[in-house]
């Protein structure tokens, strides 16, 4: 499925104030051996302007798949935060190629005030025709579900999606809250319960049944459709013969979790220094990265402590002109002196998260190998971690997550210590390392 899709916004708020990098290095020629690195951090992992998706088939209290007719419903659960919204669509079945959406940007999911929306919505529905079928008379016509002999049965039209009030195909359709009613329930925290009800509503004497169809969870950067344009073939699949199929597979390749990263902070040290250690409590530093991207506490608790040789923050994606985190696609890049013995760590926040950090297991990353400065992809070498500080949330959809909190520090405490992330430790799923941070470092 086509989507109008714009720049991601991460809408993170940090207070990143420029740090120098400082040097404990009493102004003595540099040792033998010393060599200067510049690490980059690249987000590799994919921008999906879906959330979640999926498809509506079967009615409440049946156990196979097929339309619905006056009195029944479908019902769909899903979790979702503050700025996502809603989109689905169902077609009208005594018709050519006519389906029931809200507009093409969606239902948003909460107020102004991020509040849960609940009630009936049925006000926000709008009644298109995806402009793929010339129209027959609804309920007669001999290409129309149910009487068609098969799938794309009538004639080509190559129209644009359009809205059924815009144009006057010289037939009468009953309105929108005589056939369908669509509701919202808040399941408490992020959960909701969408109901599409069928409640009536005839043409020429013949009943207007629902179809399955497809929904999606997303953010206001993408549209379902786009009224205006040509369906795509998800949408004319769905109002020509209420097949929800095609736009599963549509939907399929941009659905998933964002992980934009945040800005962070490394240090250069010995091994008699460890960044963090796993199984104790997090720092104040590694806290407030983990949970809001925020390095300035790190690079303050590791300033003049003995056996770090140098340490800073990198706030500021390549190109840009000021601190942000970065999405997929951009990257950050410090450079440093080193020199043999020396080791590497960094912090930077799995943004859409309460309290992880990708970063170099505590003792760092050793930047030589038997006197050979390091040089390459060293992602193997990165762990993703839960600082222990913030009871974890669906990632993606939590309310104490940027960029949806209120603020910094707004989650549950935790008061746990800091544990790898493998598997499916909390409940949720999380990518694979490799498939979100890519970390490099050449050596001259």
């Amino acid at each position: 499925m086509p989507f109008k899709q714009l720049s991601l916004a991460c809408a993170l708020v940090l207070f990143i104030p420029f740090l120098a990098g400082c040097d404990s290095d009493d102004g003595d020629d540099p040792i033998d051996g010393t060599r200067t690195f510049t690490v980059t951090i690249n987000n590799v992992g994919p921008a999906n302007p879906v959330l979640k998706s999926g498809i509506f088939n079967t009615r409440v209290g049946a156990t196979e798949p097929s339309p619905i007719g006056p009195g029944e419903a479908y019902e769909i659960e899903f979790t979702a935060g503050p700025g996502q919204r809603l989109s689905f669509a169902t077609m009208f079945i005594q018709s050519n190629d006519l389906f029931y959406a809200f507009p093409g940007a969606g239902l948003p999911l909460y107020d102004s005030n991020g509040n849960a929306r609940t009630g009936d919505v049925t006000a926000e529905l709008g009644f298109y025709d995806a402009g793929t079928e010339v129209n027959e008379e609804p309920g007669v016509g001999a290409n129309q579900a149910p009487r068609q002999t098969g799938p794309d049965m009538g004639g080509e039209e190559n129209e644009v999606i359009r809205r059924v009030v815009d144009f006057d195909d010289g037939f009468k359709y009953p309105g929108i809250n005589e056939v369908i009613r669509v509701t919202l329930a808040h399941d408490g925290d992020t959960g909701f319960t969408f109901r599409i009800e069928s409640i009536g509503g005839e043409v020429n004497g013949q009943a207007i049944p629902l179809s399955p169809g497809s929904w999606a969870v997303h953010s206001d950067m993408i549209t379902f459709f786009e009224r205006g344009a040509a369906a795509s073939p998800g949408i004319e699949a769905i109002a020509e013969d209420g097949d929800p199929s095609a736009s599963a597979a549509e939907l399929a390749p941009a659905t998933g979790l964002t992980v934009p990263l945040s800005p962070g902070a490394y240090a250069v040290h010995t091994d008699a220094v460890a960044f963090f250690e796993s199984g104790a409590a997090a720092s104040g530093g590694i806290e407030a990265i983990a949970e809001d991207g925020d390095p300035s506490v790190a690079a303050g608790e590791l300033a003049g402590v003995a056996g770090i040789n140098s340490l800073g923050a990198f706030d500021t994606p390549d190109g840009a002109s000021g601190p942000a985190p970065i999405g997929p696609g951009g990257s950050y890049s410090f450079t440093f002196d080193a020199e043999p013995g020396d080791r590497l760590s960094f912090s930077t926040m799995f943004i859409q998260s309460n309290d992880l950090y990708y970063t170099f297991p505590g003792e760092g990353l050793a930047l030589f190998n038997n006197g050979t400065a390091v040089s390459g992809d060293v992602t193997a070498q990165v762990r993703l971690y839960d600082a222990g500080t913030e009871v974890d949330e669906e990632p993606g959809v939590g309310l104490n997550q940027a960029p949806r909190q209120a603020g910094p520090d707004t989650g549950t405490e935790e008061n746990g210590v800091i544990t790898r992330v493998q598997g499916t430790d909390d409940g949720f799923d999380y990518p694979a390392t490799a498939d979100i941070i890519q970390v490099t470092i050449t050596s001259q």
